[in-house]
């Protein structure tokens, strides 16, 4: 009997599908949001799956676990559980928020293109104005992803059709992605819709070629900081930047010198250094930025348990059969920089 305990808000249809596989034992709890608390000793001992946000603080006594499914994409909270050494497996929501992300990065790029904050502000100063610079269209730009991750994808699937050039920066360049969650019709699962695919040696001629770039990488010690000042000023100088993915990706004191100095000419900002950001901290205040309370593709999204659920079920079907898992990480992911 794979005994599961699901500590993540339920969605009724998941859980009677995941009630109706063979060999399955289901215990639910109260869900927690973001915050590790400690469950019953004797709740958790003998849970072979846990489904959840965050794992217990009382991880040490889940004895019995082999593998946890989060809810978010991002995973840098597991990296200090060091689940690799305790013989667990894991896998994250990628794929799950794509579309909601990819449409905020579509929004976020007509906004700054027709400078709609500014028209808003006009608007309530009753100041009318039909400058050039509220009548700008997208096609014809090329979008720049560093990283091709699923929300990258996505939105490159959007663009394309939008007329936009699509180019990434991409370690080891793009490729077909199996085993990875995708809802049917979107994204770019074989990796086919990208104009041109530059190394990290080519980063300079990639960032000097953009009118928009797009952060998609997950935060770890080795892309903490990852954007510096010196690739801002590569960007030209009517280059807006969106980050839907992790604030300390780029250095903050050089976005805030890059906006006020005009080495770039906007910013759409999704996720953050500070959560919530200090009121006055100088991003709230700039002209051309927008900043949203990292909602672009949330817990709280139309078809977020839908989506959530339907990638547990599927992997309990592929645990149960022995098989790699949709998401699965890898575990030189999961230690810290330096682990064994």
């Amino acid at each position: 009997m794979t005994k599961i305990l699901i500590d993540v808000p339920v969605y009724a249809p998941g859980l009677a599908a995941l009630k109706a596989l063979p060999g399955v034992d289901v215990r639910v709890c109260d869900p927690i949001a973001e915050a590790a608390v400690a469950r019953p000793p004797a709740l958790v001992a003998d849970k072979e799956i846990l489904f959840c946000a965050v794992p217990p603080e009382n991880l040490d006594d889940m004895t019995a676990l082999r593998w946890t499914q989060i809810g978010s994409s991002g995973f840098e909270h597991l990296i200090p559980l060091e689940l690799p050494g305790r013989g667990v497996r894991a896998s994250n929501a990628r794929g799950v928020f794509d579309i909601p992300i990819a449409e905020w990065c579509i929004a976020m790029m007509v906004n700054l293109t027709r400078d709609l904050p500014q028209m808003m502000r006009n608007q309530q100063a009753g100041h009318w104005d039909r400058g050039e610079a509220f009548q700008k269209e997208l096609r014809g730009h090329t979008v720049g992803f560093w990283g091709y991750g699923g929300l990258c994808r996505e939105t490159a699937r959007i663009a394309k059709h939008m007329g936009l050039r699509v180019h990434v920066l991409a370690r080891n360049g793009v490729q077909r992605k199996d085993e990875v969650y995708c809802v049917a019709g979107t994204g770019d699962p074989d990796g086919l819709l990208p104009d041109a695919v530059f190394g990290l040696a080519q980063k300079e001629a990639f960032l000097s070629g953009l009118d928009f770039l797009i952060m998609g990488l997950p935060l770890n010690d080795h892309t903490r900081g990852l954007v510096t000042a010196a690739d801002l000023q590569t960007l030209p100088k009517t280059a807006m930047v969106l980050n839907p993915a992790r604030g300390p990706l780029i250095q903050e004191e050089a976005l805030v010198q890059a906006l006020r100095g005009g080495w770039i000419a906007g910013a759409a900002l999704d996720t953050h250094y500070y959560y919530p950001m200090p009121v006055d901290h100088p991003l709230w205040a700039m002209p051309n930025v927008i900043m949203t309370p990292h909602i672009s593709g949330s817990t709280k999204g139309t078809h977020y348990l839908e989506r959530v659920w339907d990638l547990f079920v599927q992997n309990v079907i592929r645990y149960q059969a022995g098989t790699l898992l949709l998401n699965e990480l890898d575990p030189t992911a999961l230690k810290p920089v330096g682990g064994a």
